[in-house]
């Protein structure tokens, strides 16, 4: 990154002698010039700072510095023309003087404004990196406690700060700031195929699409993302770029209208909205650049209704294929060369950038090569080998020299290479792994899901799960994502989910299907069909011995399912995209049915027929809906569940306590039709996590909330209209966390909190209507951590005087919208 003029010029030092040689003259402008003065006297000193401190800033921050440096340009010439002008001329002299008084305002503004955020993010960088990692979970520590604390984002008494998915994450975080430390043309080749590619998009005009072409795996991806991030294409596109992943299975009317809405500047575009015809020589008074990417393109006919033929805009299409028929000109990604390969893989398995003394170079170099170049394979098999002996490379070395392709493609061989990284893990690891295969590519999976669906299935424990997520993380075979909404390490694992690479989803899909379908532990639809595959059909008469089913359809009716016998299957993943949705009648041959997860992609609430056939199930515990109309549940009493999950619902008055005597869970985010929250809720006596979040419509709690006497999590996240807590949740003695953050509207804290004897954690980051804390908030002697903002940390660092164990964090305000890219 180019270092600015605001650093490397004199620019500041320059301003200053003048400004002081105009407040000896005698002018209109004296009084804001001395103003100025102190304002740059004070500014001076961080400047030069900045200036010699050697340290490379990020692009959003030197964009800002670059502007701010033209200001004070602007300001020198000013200022010299103020020191020029002639007493006698009144005119001119008023004149100035009201633009001196502006650049003294802006000058101003800057300080108290973005220099300040600069200083509190560097300051957040430094007590990052100087924060010690959390512990490894070592022996027999108390489970309950060590879950607990982990669920709620605490350290234990024991010091493990939190156990396994802390530390993960906190990894992943350190990776993604580390940029992998070697260098910025290393990451696949970053520097030539920016280069290659800015040509096609910068000053081409008959370029209007243009493409990123490369097998699986070889970093397309990344390059374009990395595109995005570049600061030239940000000012180019004066920051107009907009994102979108595609996948196998897109619904391209809700793609076209993020297109549009982008374009148009209406975010809020419908699917159902008529949109322009752009593409009959649609006229535009002001011609703005904007580039929209559109990642993973699997076909011609999905592409082609997202091409707009608007000036100004440039298309940017990634895709393991060419389209030679729309695309323009194409750069095909280029494989890593021997050297950036090797520091890559090095990396990966040993945490450096190069081969390590004690290591056998000449063996390393040859599982290099077997990596084919490969930067996934390198990042996944160099990490399947770190901390492993010498002997298990050389058999590795063995086993990955003995793969042989599938066919003749290379993407194809890259996936018989890359099993030897899932074959190492233990039983249960790879079986963890190969349940990935069942979610859509390129979705996030919320990671209480994924956990809660490893404990009905698996035969571990929640802490056992979590365990599995970290080791698949350090191996590369997932990513655990943390909302971008939450800042601190201390976040509850409600705000990490999961993301999975393409290829490895197709790594495990292909290990998955190694067995005829009647015998596979696995029954898995790779994309969105509009029937049930053929194959399934054709062996229906025959018991289907899977334990596992995932069906990926779109409207689904009684005429559409065939009978299918599971006598074995434990978990079902129903993903779909259409408005209504017949559930399969063969759910009633499940009898072993744990878990039934249902997801709907379309762009409204399905209603759902055949849900009675639910509560016949003898066994289910947990039932996950998603973008569902709830239907009215009394009438489908689930007498065993544990777990319920309602996301982006219409639930009514759907809840009926009858319904779930034995429930311990209950989630309800992004709900727009709850405005209170029912009391049968108070009479599920057994229920321990209770999670009301993003419910913009929520206003009332129940009064009677102290009958939830088991309840130990209690999160009512970004509920804006709640204005009130009952003071029945002082009554709550056995609640370990609670979490109002983004409760924009909520006053005050019951006056009784200090009841709360267990209470370890309180979230109240933007709770910006809370002025006081109530006197009892003293007395919360089991209370360790507090998140809150600034303007109400005072009040309660004079807390920490009664309050030795509790640690006071000031959250820092995150305006990133990443998190809203699905």
């Amino acid at each position: 990154m180019a270092v600015t003029d605001f650093f490397a010029g004199e620019i500041v030092t320059e301003l200053l002698k003048t400004l002081l040689a105009i407040s000896r003259k005698s002018c209109l402008s004296k009084g804001t010039a001395e103003s100025l003065i102190d304002s740059i006297n004070d500014l001076l000193p961080i400047i030069q700072e900045i200036k010699y401190s050697g340290v490379e800033l990020p692009a959003a921050r030197q964009f800002q510095l670059d502007r701010f440096s033209e200001v004070l340009k602007q300001g020198l010439e000013l200022a010299n023309k103020v020191l020029a002008s002639p007493r006698w001329n009144v005119y001119k002299n008023l004149q100035l003087a009201k633009k001196m008084e502006k650049l003294e305002k802006t000058v101003s503004r800057f300080m108290q404004g973005p220099l300040q955020a600069h200083i509190l993010a560097d300051v957040h960088q430094m007590r990052f990196e100087t924060a010690q990692r959390f512990d490894r979970f070592e022996g027999n520590q108390r489970l309950e406690q060590r879950l607990g604390a982990l669920k709620i984002g605490t350290c234990s008494s024991g010091g493990g700060g939190g156990g396994w998915m802390e530390e993960a994450v906190k990894r992943v975080e350190e990776e993604g700031k580390m940029k992998w430390e070697i260098s910025n043309s290393l990451v696949l080749g970053l520097g030539l195929g920016m280069k290659k590619v800015k040509e096609m998009i910068f000053g081409r005009e008959d370029l209007r699409v243009v493409g990123i072409c490369g097998i699986g795996g070889s970093g397309k991806t990344t390059l374009a993302r990395e595109l995005c991030k570049d600061d030239q294409v940000r000012s180019y596109f004066q920051e107009r770029m907009l994102f979108l992943t595609v996948s196998q299975s897109p619904n391209v009317e809700q793609l076209k209208a993020k297109i549009v809405g982008f374009i148009m500047g209406n975010q809020n575009l419908s699917p159902t909205s008529v949109l322009p015809q752009w593409n009959l020589q649609y006229e535009w008074l002001n011609v703005t650049k904007t580039l929209v990417v559109l990642d993973d393109v699997w076909s011609l006919a999905e592409l082609e209704p997202l091409l707009f033929k608007i000036p100004g805009c440039k298309i940017l299409v990634v895709s393991r294929f060419k389209f030679p028929k729309v695309i323009d000109a194409t750069y095909d990604v280029e494989l890593l060369k021997e050297d950036e390969a090797l520091s890559l893989f090095c990396h990966s398995a040993f945490g450096q950038k190069s081969v390590p003394p004690a290591a056998d170079k000449n063996l390393v170099k040859l599982i290099v090569n077997e990596c084919k170049r490969l930067p996934l394979a390198l990042k996944v098999i160099g990490a399947s080998l770190r901390d492993q002996p010498e002997w298990y490379w050389a058999n590795a070395r063995s086993r990955l020299s003995r793969g042989e392709a599938i066919c003749e493609s290379h993407e194809n061989n890259l996936l018989q290479r890359m099993a030897i990284s899932v074959n190492c893990l233990s039983r249960k690891v790879k079986e963890c792994f190969l349940d990935l295969g069942a979610f859509p590519e390129d979705k996030k999976i919320p990671l209480d899901l994924l956990t809660n669906m490893w404990v009905e299935t698996h035969g571990i424990n929640e802490e056992g799960a979590l365990a599995i997520l970290a080791e698949l993380s350090d191996k590369n075979l997932l990513t655990l994502v943390k909302d971008a909404r939450d800042g601190d390490i201390y976040s509850s694992c409600y705000d990490i989910s999961v993301t999975q690479h393409d290829v490895l989803r197709d790594l495990a899909l292909h290990l998955s299907d190694d067995d005829c379908v009647n015998n596979r532990s696995r029954l898995l639809m790779a994309r969105r069909e509009e029937e049930l595959p053929r194959e399934w059909d054709r062996y229906s008469d025959q018991p289907f011995n899977a334990r596992m089913v995932s069906i990926h359809t779109g409207e689904m009716k009684e005429m559409d399912w065939f009978q299918m016998e599971f006598p074995k299957c434990e978990v079902l993943i129903l993903n779909f995209a259409s408005n209504e949705y017949l559930l399969p009648p063969f759910i009633a041959d499940m009898p072993k049915l744990r878990a039934l997860i249902i997801m709907n992609y379309s762009t409204s609430n399905a209603t759902l027929h055949g849900f009675s056939v639910l509560s016949i199930l003898p066994k289910l515990r947990t039932l996950w809906l998603e973008k569902v109309s709830v239907p009215q549940l009394s009438h489908t009493p689930l007498k065993i569940l544990r777990k319920f999950s309602i996301i982006l619902c219409k639930i009514s008055k759907s809840l009926d306590q009858s319904a779930f005597p034995r429930l311990m869970e209950l989630t309800i985010d992004h709900c727009d039709d709850l405005f209170t929250l029912p009391s049968c809720i108070c009479e599920m006596h057994l229920l321990k996590y209770l999670s009301i979040t993003n419910c913009h419509s929520l206003y009332q709690l129940p009064t009677d909330l102290d009958k939830l006497k088991s309840l130990q999590i209690l999160r009512l996240y970004a509920c804006p209209a709640l204005q009130t807590l009952p003071a029945g949740i002082c009554e709550l003695l056995c609640l370990k966390y609670l979490d109002i953050s983004q409760c924009v509207n909520l006053r005050c804290l019951p006056i009784g909190i200090g009841k709360l004897a267990n209470l370890e954690k309180i979230d109240m980051r933007e709770c910006s209507q809370i002025r006081n804390l109530p006197k009892s908030a003293t007395t919360l002697h089991s209370l360790r951590r507090v998140v809150c903002d600034e303007e109400i940390s005072g009040q309660w660092r004079d807390a920490e005087k009664a309050l030795p164990d509790l640690l006071v964090q000031v959250a820092e305000r995150h305006f990133d919208l990443d998190w809203l890219d699905e």
